[in-house]
């Protein structure tokens, strides 16, 4: 095979998108790993890195700054598992808001153990998340579209990475405490 064969197989192969997940670690660290377990051959990385215990801080911007230089950059897209709990994490609104920051793709994946509200039929989030779903900047998606199809979800990253940053609602104050 000659050189230039080799290359236009090498650029040919499908795009192996960098993915930051965020979760409640406590909560749904089995929908992570059954996650992580599916996907660990088709994205560059997926990230398991517990915030609570890693960033031994009470300073909000030091955790945010650390989050968007170690954990986000490098990544294209931050993946949000939402279960029961999620919304009322403290790190991941920081997680969103530093994925916000940095105008990366940004999804939002309904676990099955998250709580719908019984009248609008609507999963509870968390509310940065909420106002990107609402603005049309974040995707939301339901865990059983993921495990579905495992192809689909390359092409749900690959339309997050493409959402216009205009549309990026990132005001909200910083959660501070836990739920």
């Amino acid at each position: 095979m000659s050189a230039s064969d080799l290359f236009r197989a090498y650029a040919q192969r499908p795009v192996k998108h960098k993915v930051f997940i965020s979760y409640h670690h406590h909560g749904d660290q089995a929908y992570y790993d059954a996650f992580s377990k599916a996907f660990h051959d088709t994205y560059e990385a997926i990230y398991d890195n517990s915030l609570d215990r890693s960033l031994d801080s009470d300073n909000t911007d030091y955790v945010i700054q650390r989050i968007r230089d170690s954990f986000i950059s490098g990544s294209s897209c931050t993946i949000v598992l939402v279960g029961k709990d999620t919304w009322g994490r403290k790190y991941v609104d920081w997680e969103i808001k530093a994925t916000l920051d940095k105008e990366h793709g940004l999804i939002g994946v309904r676990l099955p153990s998250a709580p719908v509200d019984p009248q609008t039929r609507a999963a509870t989030v968390p509310p940065r998340l909420h106002d990107n779903v609402q603005s049309g900047f974040a995707l939301w998606i339901t865990w059983q579209q993921v495990t579905a199809n495992a192809g689909q979800l390359n092409q749900y990253v690959t339309q997050a990475k493409s959402r216009d940053v205009r549309l990026i609602r990132n005001n909200r104050e910083r959660r501070l405490r836990n739920a």
